[in-house]
């Protein structure tokens, strides 16, 4: 532990440094991305010992604030998340210090540095932390430092907008937190987490009503839909190596929040699992929709991270389900699922943010609809990208594959039990059908930005990206590719997890666990085979060609004399059948101008699609209560004698109170 707080302190402390160094933006850049890469290096040794052999770690000291002590715990589930938020945020630092370099005339890079330092250490404290008060002051510190950084370019009124709906979206999710750690301590005089197991309100009638807490409070931050609202608006508006954190572990501190919580609460009830279930079904499959609507490449992946927290939990409800109908298969293969999708999501969501960054940064533009044919001007970034795709719509042999195979399995055991047969097949379908649109999504996102011919000029001369930006996609791509190799080994080391998780025996859960392994090697087999051969035929084409200048030449043009970029696919048109399908729940606008005449000079499409649940439910419920609060205007006097009148009411209304 002592480790981790060693971490804690180079993280802050450089961040502080950096933010002093402002104004000289190369060494601000070198004490804000140096002191994550270091602090990140140190905390993985003691998550790494953790997780490999599934011992504890704690650190303990009393403090003068109510309700807690400074109390640090890393258990097997705390070092997995801890280890994933690590990575990912010491490689997108490395990416951040060239991507950031465009800023320095214009911003201090020493104040982004700080904050983005504040965020991570933030992060490790909220899965560490083993007392409620400590929690929710390291959850608040990790809401703030976020904010600051979703408004870095502040200067642009929607990056403003994005900040404030942010920052009202989460202290939403915290207010529920707040009510959910007092109810969780009403038995007793602390918040510390070993006494809520004790004495909290596991099998009592208020269990549900925690269970419920939960779900909305962590459910806002890990994006649940109808909660999902801040990701589209706050993810494309930040740089992208923040996107990129954020999208990739951020959100899951949710999901750790989920997971820490169902281990205070005892035995769950079968409806838990219903419920969390019916809301990955409702973020998988509406996620990827809204992210197919899109023309934002930045917003099309914020959607599709919305549609992957649907997966994930998808595969929380099918172990919580187990748990309760004491099927053990279940419980193992859906939270193993889930939790392996935590680790790849951060992995191909964090390449994909990159890349986004990169074509930004090399062309100026984040719309997809003047893109196109970047892959001739930047191979490397088209390729790592593509490696994210496949990654993303679950294709083997990447990493995707793998936890969405776990949670089919585990889905699969459960049709024939009466108990989970109907959820069992709701999460086959659901999974099934994200998959299949998620393909859709990215064939498009792809295809429209890196194939074809550019759609317009773009802002700036493109380019490819340097290796400094090159290489935390390449490390990223690796492990993609990594865990879906190794994917039987990786199932296999998962086995403290699990336990910790479901308080399953060790050898209990490697029966379970054998009975995805065996076809996971067959898979891996195959997929080897299938690398070397793709490897060797590059290596062909590449050997053919050495010494060649390859030609060119127009594909076939039916017809068309001089083919032009107006006559390839767009975002909207390629996407248009998909929403034209499932209008009802995308509502999306169209403006069309038809061919008319035997030669048409003009003919468009156009598309757009407004968040359903912003602009049909929180835009009217926040109207309205603009509308009431203004009614409720005359309170404010402007006089101190009112005000202490209001106080002194309301010290005697609670004095009543308590005297009954």
């Amino acid at each position: 532990m002592r480790l981790i707080l060693f971490s804690l302190m180079i993280f802050c402390f450089s961040g502080i440094c950096s933010f002093f160094f402002g104004k000289n933006p190369r060494v601000a850049n070198m004490m804000g991305a140096g002191g994550t890469v270091m602090g990140a290096l140190i905390g993985l040794v003691p998550a790494s010992i953790v997780l490999w052999t599934g011992r504890i770690a704690e650190f303990q000291r009393s403090w003068q604030i109510p309700y807690g002590s400074f109390s640090l715990k890393l258990d097997a589930l705390s070092a997995f998340f801890l280890l994933t938020i690590l990575i990912l945020s010491a490689i997108a630092a490395i990416y951040g210090c060239t991507y950031l370099w465009d800023y320095r005339n214009r911003k201090n890079l020493g104040a982004s540095w700080f904050f983005f330092n504040i965020l991570v250490a933030s992060m490790v404290m909220v899965v560490i932390s083993h007392n409620g008060m400590l929690f929710l002051m390291a959850w608040e510190i990790m809401s703030l430092s976020s904010f600051f950084l979703v408004t870095f370019e502040d200067e642009i009124k929607s990056v403003r907008q994005a900040g404030w709906i942010y920052l009202i979206a989460t202290h939403i999710g915290t207010a529920f937190l707040f009510v959910l750690f007092i109810l969780l301590a009403h038995r007793c005089s602390s918040l510390d987490f070993t006494h809520f197991i004790a004495s909290g309100v596991n099998g009592t009638s208020l269990t549900g009503t925690a269970f419920l807490l939960a779900v909305i409070g962590f459910g806002t931050k890990a994006g649940f839909m109808p909660f999902h609202v801040w990701l589209p608006e706050a993810h494309p508006a930040a740089p992208s190596h923040v996107s990129a954190v954020m999208s990739g572990v951020m959100i899951k501190t949710g999901i750790y929040g989920l997971f820490r919580t169902l281990s205070f609460l005892g035995r769950p009830e079968p409806w838990w699992g219903w419920l969390l279930i019916a809301v990955g079904l409702t973020s998988g499959i509406l996620g990827v929709l809204f992210a197919l609507a899109q023309h934002d490449l930045k917003r099309l992946l914020a959607y599709s991270s919305v549609e992957n927290i649907g997966i994930i939990t998808l595969g929380l409800g099918l172990g919580v389900l187990g748990l309760a109908v004491n099927q053990p298969v279940l419980a193992v293969l859906g939270f193993g699922g889930s939790l392996l999708h935590v680790l790849n999501h951060a992995l191909f969501k964090g390449l994909l943010f990159l890349g986004a960054g990169a074509v930004l940064h090399a062309t100026g533009v984040r719309n997809i609809e003047q893109l196109g044919g970047l892959i001739r001007h930047m191979p490397w970034t088209g390729t790592l990208f593509l490696i994210g795709s496949f990654a993303i719509c679950g294709l083997p042999p990447l990493n995707g594959f793998i936890s969405e195979f776990l949670i089919f399995v585990g889905a699969f055991m459960g049709m024939g039990l009466s108990d989970v047969s109907l959820s069992s097949i709701g999460v086959i379908a659901g999974l099934a059908a994200i998959g299949g649109l998620a393909a859709a999504c990215f064939t498009k996102a792809f295809g429209i930005v890196f194939l074809g011919e550019p759609r317009c000029t773009p802002a700036l001369p493109v380019h490819e990206i340097s290796w400094s930006m090159r290489l935390p996609m390449l490390l990223l791509a690796l492990g993609c590719l990594g865990i879906g190799l190794l994917s039987p080994w990786i199932i296999s080391a998962m086995n403290p997890l699990i336990g910790n998780v479901t308080g399953l025996l060790i050898n209990d859960i490697d029966v379970h666990l054998a009975v995805i392994v065996l076809p996971l090697q067959r898979i891996t087999a195959l997929s080897c085979f299938f690398v070397l051969i793709l490897a060797s035929l590059i290596l062909l084409r590449r050997h053919l060609l050495s010494g060649k200048i390859p030609g060119q030449s127009c594909t076939w043009d039916c017809g068309f004399l001089r083919p032009t970029a107006r006559m390839q696919y767009t975002a909207s048109s390629y996407a248009q059948p998909i929403t034209t399908m499932f209008g009802f729940f995308l509502q999306t606008r169209q403006t069309i101008h038809a061919p008319e005449g035997l030669f048409p000079a003009r003919a468009s499409l156009h598309t757009h699609t407004d968040d359903v649940f912003l602009k049909r439910l929180f835009h009217p419920l926040f109207h309205g209560i603009h509308r009431l609060l203004l009614r409720l205007h005359w309170l404010q006097q402007g006089r101190v004698q009112i005000y202490v009148l209001y106080v002194a009411v309301t010290l005697l209304s609670l004095l009543i109170w308590n005297l009954r």
